[in-house]
């Protein structure tokens, strides 16, 4: 069963700067979502709990989920405070549910809460798809957004992993 992890795509995270594609990025995640819902798989919105500075704190307007995002009733919401959606939240007891799962991973931001959840899954010892084309970022001072995105892609396709390697695919490959 798939299960899709959309991480961090809230209101005040897009309000500030721009993000790489996020236009595109956003319909690519709403078509994987449908997608995956159809199919009988989960959608899980993982959504950060922060302060007020950054806009994030739980119930304000910056922290609901962007309302260009398609929700469904019977999706999950899981709430963090660090970049890692597996620490102190209720997300491994939750999947330790189901059996034989695939967790596609998508969101913002790609180097800091997308890849520390990629990295824990792997820890979990989940299989994991990196989407590589359903998560944004910002320039940073160092790299662009695009280089910031290709380079996580590179890691992801390459980490030594316990179990099964992580996959690194872009949207259409999922829908084979």
């Amino acid at each position: 069963m798939d299960i899709l992890l959309i991480i961090d795509m809230q209101v005040a995270s897009f309000a500030k700067g721009e993000k790489y594609d996020s236009d595109n990025v956003i319909a690519r995640i709403n078509q994987l979502s449908e997608h995956v819902r159809r199919n009988g798989g989960k959608v899980v919105f993982i959504q950060h709990d922060g302060t007020e500075e950054e806009g994030l704190l739980p119930f304000s307007s910056g922290w609901k989920i962007l309302p260009s995002l398609t929700q469904d009733k019977r999706d999950v919401v899981i709430r963090k405070t660090i970049n890692d959606s597996f620490y102190n939240t209720s997300l491994n007891k939750w999947l330790q549910q189901f059996n034989e799962i695939r967790l596609l991973v998508t969101g913002w931001a790609t180097d800091f809460c997308v890849d520390t959840t990629i990295r824990a899954a792997v820890s979990h010892g989940y299989n994991v798809v990196a989407v590589s084309d359903c998560h944004t970022v910002s320039d940073r001072p160092h790299l662009s957004a695009e280089q910031v995105i290709e380079h996580h892609n590179w890691i992801w396709n390459n980490m030594h992993t316990p179990a099964k390697p992580v996959e690194v695919l872009p949207l259409k490959a999922l829908f084979g």
